[in-house]
C-alpha cells in the first residue's frame, strides 16, 4: 500500500510502498478515502525535519535533556546510536480521516464490513491506504455525509475540545487568534453556540473566510488592524471586552497573548489551542486577573492508553465529552448541516502527488485553509481486506532440529524492530557475515519499511505468522512487548527453528512452564535469552583477572535504573509485569554466571519509590548477592555498578567502562573506549550456534533458572517472606 512518510534527519518526505497493518483486537481495519492534511502541525513538524542538527536541538531542548543523561549513564557511542535510530528513520504523518472498514477486529463488533466512519490518532488515521483504527478513535459516518467533509472530524474535535475549555454561553464575546483551518473551525462553532465572535490573522483571505462564516469583524494582525477590532469588541460588549480568547495561532512571536490580555475584559478566559508562544506580560494578565487554560487535542482520553488502545470507556457522568464522543459531536454537526465544511476544502490531490503538495504548502503557492489526499478506489466495488495484509496462520515445524544451518550464512527473521533492536542487535547482525536478515515482521507498517532500509532484510511484512511459517529461515528472534514473549517463543520453537528471546522469557510461572512443556513435547531446546552482559568483554576480563570462578562470594549490583517516562509503556503492569520483572534477569544472570552456580532462594523487599526493589539472593554453591534496583536516583549517576568481595579480593565493574581488582597492595583498573554491554559477542556466538548447529551460549537449564527468580522477586514482595526459586 501507498503511505507518506518522512525522515526526521534529512528532512525527506516520501510516499512509500509498505505492507498494510493487520486488523488486531480492539478495532478495526479501515480503508482509506480521504484524509485531511494539518496545514499546522504536520507543516510544522515538515519544518523541523529540514532543520540542521542543531536547529533541531533549539526546537526540542527536552529532548537534548534527555540526549545529555543518557550520556552520563549509557556512553556516548550507545546514546548516539540509539539518537540516530529514531533521527535516521521514516515516520509517519496525518491524524485525521474518513474510509470504510474492511475488517472487524475481536471486541470491535459495534462496528461493521463495509460500514463508513470517521477516524482519529497520529498513530492511526495516518496518509495511508490502509489503516488499523481503536474503537475510541472511530466513529460511524451516517447517510449524508459527505466522506470528504467527515475527513475533517479530528481537527473538529480538536476546536471542539478549545471551545468546551472556554465554557462559552449565549451572547458571550469570544475573540480567536489565529484562523488557519483550526480557528477556521472554532469561529464556525462559536458561531452555531450563539457566540459574537471576532477574529484575528495575518492573512486577509483567511479574515474574509472567517466573516463569510459569521464572523462579525476579523481583522489583521497590525496596530490599525487590532486597534480597529478593539473598538468593535467594546461596543458590541457595552465597553466589557471579550469573555473570551481562544488562541489558534502558532509561530514565535508572543503577539498573540500579548493581543489576547489587550482584548479580553476582566477575568476573562484565554484558552491556548494551537502551540503558541505563551511568555505572559504579568501586569497585563494580573491586572485583569486573566484566566488561562489549555485544550489538550480532541478531549478528554488523549494520551490515555487505557482509553486509546485497551477500549476503556470514561463514564458520561464523569466525563460528559471524551475525544470520541467530540469526534461524533462534530460529524453530526455536519449530518444536520449545522457545519458548514465545504467551503473550507481548498482541493483534493491524490496520495501518489503528497510530495509535491507539501512543497506547495511549505512554499505557500496552494491558497486555502483545507486539504485532502484522496485514496484510490479498490479494483471491484466489494471492500475486501488487502492479500498483503492476510498473511498466512499455518506454522509448519523444522524436520530437524537443532541441525546446522542450510548454507550460507544462518537465515533470521525478527518478530519486533524497535529501537532496542534496531540500535543494538540488528546493527551488530548486518555486520556479521555469517548473518542474513532475510525476514521482519512489526506491527507497524513503517517499522517493517525502515527496517528493509536500514538493514537490508529481504521480505517484510505485518504479520508474526509470516516469520513463524517462513520455512527458509533458521532462527527466529521474539523482540517484541513482554507480555508476548512467552507465546511467541511457544510458537517459534514449534516450528523447529532456534529461537533468540530479547528479555524477559516470560512474566509469569505458568508460562515458563508452558516453555519447559514445548521444548518437552517438541524435542526443540535452541533456546537463547537476550542475557547479555554475561558476554561483555570488560566484565569477562575482571573475571578472568579475579580468578577463581565458582567461589564463595558475596556480590552486590546497584542499578540506576532511573525515572521512566509517563508514557512509557513499562509502567502498564496489569499487561507488562513489573518493571523489575522486565529488566532484572540481566541481573540475576550475570550473577549466577560469575558463580557458576544458579540461584535457589530470593527475599525482596521495596524500595523508597514506587518498582524499586532490594533483592538478597542465595545461590546453590553457598554464594550470596544482593540487588539494589533503584529508580529514584541522579540521572547523570552511572546506570550500573557490580562489587565482588571474596577470598582476600574485591572486584569492581563501573558501568562496563573501567573495571577493577584488589589482589595485592594497588589495585589493577582497565578502561573500555566505550560502554560495550556484550550484545555484538553475544549475537556472534547465537549466530555460530545457529549456523554449526552447536550448543545455545547459555544453557536451557540457565535459562529457566533465571527466570523463575525474576519472577520470584514478586512473589516475594507479595508475601513478605522469601521464596524458593
Amino acid at each position: 500500500m501507498k503511505q507518506v512518510a518522512q525522515n526526521y534527519k534529512s528532512g525527506e518526505l516520501a510516499v512509500l510502498d509498505v505492507p498494510p497493518p493487520t486488523c488486531a483486537p480492539g478495532g478495526v481495519l479501515v480503508r482509506s478515502l480521504y484524509s485531511l492534511i494539518s496545514t499546522g502541525t504536520e507543516l510544522m513538524k515538515v519544518g523541523e525535519a529540514k532543520l540542521s542538527m542543531l536547529g533541531k536541538a533549539r526546537a526540542r531542548p527536552d529532548q537534548v535533556r534527555k540526549v545529555l543523561d543518557s550520556v552520563a549513564q549509557q556512553g556516548a557511542v550507545n546514546t548516539y546510536k540509539k539518537v540516530m535510530n529514531k533521527l535516521d528513520s521514516y515516520t509517519p504523518l496525518g491524524y485525521s480521516l474518513c474510509g470504510v472498514v474492511v475488517e472487524v477486529g475481536a471486541g470491535a463488533e459495534e462496528f461493521s464490513v463495509g460500514q463508513l466512519v470517521a477516524a482519529a490518532g497520529n498513530e492511526f488515521a495516518l496518509h495511508a491506504e490502509y489503516n488499523w483504527i481503536p474503537v475510541n478513535l472511530c466513529v460511524p459516518v451516517p447517510d449524508g455525509v459527505p466522506p470528504e467533509q467527515a475527513a475533517f472530524s479530528t481537527v473538529g474535535a480538536i476546536a471542539m475540545h478549545g471551545v468546551r475549555q472556554s465554557e462559552v454561553q449565549l451572547g458571550d464575546t469570544a475573540v480567536v487568534i489565529g484562523l488557519g483551518l483550526v480557528g477556521q473551525l472554532v469561529v464556525r462553532l462559536l458561531v452555531a453556540a450563539g457566540v459574537r465572535v471576532f477574529g484575528i490573522d495575518t492573512v486577509d483571505d483567511r479574515c474574509r473566510m472567517a466573516e463569510k462564516a459569521g464572523a462579525l469583524h476579523c481583522s489583521s494582525a497590525d496596530e490599525a488592524g487590532i486597534a480597529s477590532l478593539e473598538r468593535s469588541i467594546l461596543e458590541a460588549s457595552n465597553g466589557l471586552g471579550a469573555d473570551h480568547i481562544l488562541l489558534a495561532a502558532g509561530g514565535h512571536s508572543n503577539g498573540p497573548v500579548e493581543t489576547a490580555a489587550r482584548l479580553a475584559r476582566d477575568r476573562a478566559r484565554v484558552v491556548d489551542i494551537g502551540k503558541t508562544r505563551l511568555d505572559l506580560p504579568w501586569n497585563a494578565y494580573y491586572d485583569k486577573e486573566l484566566d488561562v487554560r489549555f485544550s489538550r487535542s480532541y478531549g478528554p482520553g488523549r494520551y490515555d492508553d487505557r482509553y486509546e488502545l485497551q477500549g476503556i470507556d470514561y463514564p458520561a457522568g464523569y466525563v460528559r465529552w471524551t475525544e470520541r464522543r467530540n469526534l461524533a459531536c462534530f460529524i453530526d454537526l455536519i449530518a444536520r448541516e449545522q457545519m458548514d465544511i465545504g467551503s473550507l476544502i481548498a482541493g483534493a490531490f491524490p496520495i501518489a502527488d503528497a510530495t509535491d503538495v507539501y512543497q506547495q504548502l511549505s512554499t505557500g503557492t496552494l491558497p486555502g485553509v483545507g486539504f485532502l489526499f484522496e485514496y484510490p478506489k479498490p479494483p471491484t466495488d466489494e471492500t475486501t481486506v488487502p492479500a498483503a495484509a492476510a498473511a498466512s496462520t499455518t506454522t509448519r515445524r523444522r524436520e530437524t532440529p537443532g541441525g546446522p544451518s542450510s548454507a550460507g550464512g544462518a537465515r533470521l527473521g525478527f518478530i519486533g524492530a524497535g529501537n532496542y533492536a534496531s540500535s543494538m542487535l540488528l546493527p551488530h547482525l548486518q555486520k556479521n557475515e555469517d548473518a542474513v536478515l532475510a525476514h521482519v515482521a512489526t506491527n507497524k507498517s513503517l517499522s517493517a519499511a525502515n527496517a528493509q532500509r536500514r538493514f537490508g532484510f529481504e521480505n517484510i511484512s505485518t504479520e508474526a505468522n509470516a516469520v513463524l511459517s517462513d520455512e527458509s529461515l533458521d532462527a527466529v528472534f521474539v523482540v517484541t512487548r513482554h507480555s508476548s514473549h512467552a507465546e511467541l517463543a511457544c510458537r517459534a520453537l514449534e516450528t523447529g527453528k532456534a529461537v533468540f528471546v530479547e528479555k524477559p522469557l516470560a512474566l509469569t510461572t505458568e508460562d515458563v512452564d508452558r516453555i519447559v512443556a514445548t521444548v518437552d513435547a517438541t524435542g526443540n531446546d535452541r533456546l537463547m535469552v537476550g542475557f547479555n552482559r554475561r558476554f561483555a568483554p570488560l566484565l569477562t576480563d575482571l573475571r578472568d583477572r579475579f580468578g577463581d570462578p565458582g567461589g564463595n562470594y558475596s556480590l552486590r549490583y546497584l542499578v540506576n535504573a532511573g525515572r521512566l517516562d509517563p508514557s512509557s509503556w513499562y509502567l502498564d503492569q496489569d499487561k507488562e509485569g513489573s518493571r523489575f520483572g522486565g529488566e532484572g534477569g540481566h541481573f540475576i544472570d550475570t550473577l549466577a554466571w560469575w558463580l557458576s552456580s544458579p540461584p535457589s532462594e530470593v527475599y525482596a523487599v521495596p524500595g523508597p519509590d514506587t518498582g524499586d526493589v532490594i533483592v538478597t539472593l542465595r545461590f546453590a554453591n553457598g554464594s550470596a548477592g544482593q540487588i539494589t534496583y533503584v529508580g529514584g536516583g541522579n540521572a547523570r549517576f552511572p546506570k550500573e555498578t557490580l562489587d565482588i568481595t571474596g577470598g582476600g579480593r574485591n572486584g569492581r565493574l563501573d558501568n562496563f567502562q573501567s573495571a577493577s581488582v584488589w589482589a595485592g597492595r594497588k589495585p589493577s583498573t582497565r578502561k573500555a573506549r566505550g560502554t560495550d554491554k556484550g550484545q555484538r559477542v553475544e549475537l556472534e556466538r547465537f549466530v555460530a550456534a545457529v549456523k554449526s548447529g552447536g550448543p545455545m551460549p547459555i544453557s536451557f537449564d540457565s535459562l529457566i533458572a533465571t527466570t523463575r527468580a525474576t519472577i520470584a522477586v514478586d512473589r516475594s514482595l507479595a508475601s513478605g517472606r522469601p521464596e524458593m526459586v
